[in-house]
Parts: C-alpha cells; structure tokens; sequence
C-alpha cells in the first residue's frame, strides 16, 4: 500500500535580515506540530539538509536586490506549487527600499572600498513586481501565530483568516485611548494593518507602521491631519511613512506626495 507523502515546505531567503525566518523558529511547541504535518525540504536557517523541488508551499523572506535575486525568484516561483512572501522586505521592499529615493552608486561608494565589484539593481522591490505571488503576510517582523495560520490554511486549501483591518482596531480591544487624538502623538495607526498587538499605543507612542499599510488606507487623510492638527512638518511626515515598508504603494505615494518641489514653498501645518 503506498503511503501519501507529507506536503514539501520550503523556506527562502533574499535580501532581509532572517527575521521573519526566526519567527518560524520561534514557534517552539507548535513549530513541532509544523514539522508532523509538513517535510522541512529547504530551510537554510534550520538546516544544512535540503531536497530539490518540486515544493508544495514555499515561505519567501527578503526583497529583490540584485540582478540574480531575479533569475532565482523566478525559479523559486517555477519550482512552487503555493508562493507566500513573508516580512516588510518582501511584501513592501523592505527598509533597503530607502535606497529608492537615493543615488545607489553613490551609496555603493561610499560603504565599499572596491565598489567596482558589486552589482546591484536600482531599486529594491518586492517579491510581487517580479512574480505571481499567493499571498502576502506583512510585519517586521511578522506575527508568527499569524504565520502559523497561514500555513495552515494553504495546507488545507482554505483562505487564510489574517486581520485586514487597522491597528486602531487592536487599540480598541485592548481599551488603550487613542495617542493621536487625546494626547496629540502622531500615529501611522489608521493606515497600518494590525498584528502587532498595538504595542506601541499601549506604552504611549505612535505606531510605526511595522505591517504596512491595511487594506484600505486613507493616507491622504492621515497626512493631512498631521500636519494641519498635529503641526507635524512635511519633513517627518515623509520619514514617518519611509521606514520598513517604505515602498508599500499607500506609504510611497503619500510620502511622494509631501516632497518639496523645487522652487515652491514647504506645506507649513495651518495655524490656529
């Protein structure tokens, strides 16, 4: 009689810091119950140990940086059944992404002694601009109960039940008190997707937009309020939205839109 074979779980790297990867390795108990439902066949972080494709469900962690990380991400692609991107880097190009709004070769020179020998791309961009993904977990780094859901609902070809709503909703069920409207403390809250719990709230500080932008986000609105309510400059508006998910299409084009440009007048906040 044959015996079905365990899924083949996949785990891959880019350009990151092995973040996202550790909150698979930090799920202690449950990770033990990952590895009896699935065949670890790829996962560097964990093991020296690999097999070749085909893979079922592959985790990929990390943005796209260079001329390579294109060919390979392709073949990752080709070589998967299900494709999850994992992280800020790789849903939203990841705190490297700031390298967009910058001269890269002048980076290059600058960090490198032999800047003749690297070969990087322009831009660093997520998994999506380059191929089809199944789905996106955002976070930096994730939430690794979230994770684990994930895997769990691919494995049993169910939508995955990932809250699409903000942080202001979290902040709610913890009974924390808005910072931005009762203490006038500037918060990316109302545009961020929850997951982390509103930890930052919770100990009086604004949100950093750690998982990026929700599902509908009127950035527009937030920015507005920032600087007309909040008299926050254009300046750290524009820092505020270019941190971890710097790239992620809501955050790019509001913080776009708040550039001075050349020849005009800075958006002052309205006083009175």
């Amino acid at each position: 009689m044959l015996t079905k074979r365990k899924p083949r779980l996949a785990v891959w790297k880019f350009a990151s810091c092995d973040g996202c990867q550790l909150s698979l390795l930090d799920c202690e108990d449950e990770l033990l119950a990952v590895v009896g439902a699935v065949e670890i066949a790829y996962f560097l972080e964990a093991s020296r140990a690999t097999m070749d494709g085909p893979y079922d469900l592959s985790l990929v962690e990390g943005s796209i940086t260079t001329p390579e990380d294109v060919e390979r991400i392709r073949e990752v692609r080709a070589q998967s059944d299900y494709l999850i991107t994992i992280g800020a880097c790789a849903t939203a190009g990841g705190i490297q992404a700031l390298r967009n709004y910058a001269d890269v070769e002048e980076y290059v020179a600058t960090v490198y002694a032999s800047p003749q020998y690297i070969s990087t791309l322009a831009k660093s961009t997520p998994i999506s601009e380059h191929i089809f993904v199944d789905f996106e977990l955002h976070g930096c780094p994730i939430n690794k109960r979230q994770l684990l859901e994930v895997i769990n609902a691919f494995l049993n070809r169910r939508k995955p039940n990932v809250p699409t709503y903000s942080v202001c909703m979290e902040c709610k069920m913890r009974e924390t008190s808005c910072v931005m409207v009762a203490k006038g403390i500037p918060c990316l809250g109302p545009v961020t997707q929850a997951g982390c719990g509103a930890i930052c709230p919770a100990y009086n500080r604004g949100c950093y937009g750690c998982f990026g932008p929700m599902e509908t986000p009127n950035a527009d609105a937030l920015g507005h309020w920032w600087i007309d309510q909040l008299e926050v400059e254009s300046d750290n508006l524009i820092r505020a939205l270019r941190t971890f998910n710097a790239y992620a299409e809501p955050f790019r084009r509001e913080s776009e839109k708040h550039e001075p440009v050349e020849g005009e007048k800075k958006h002052e906040p309205i006083k009175g």
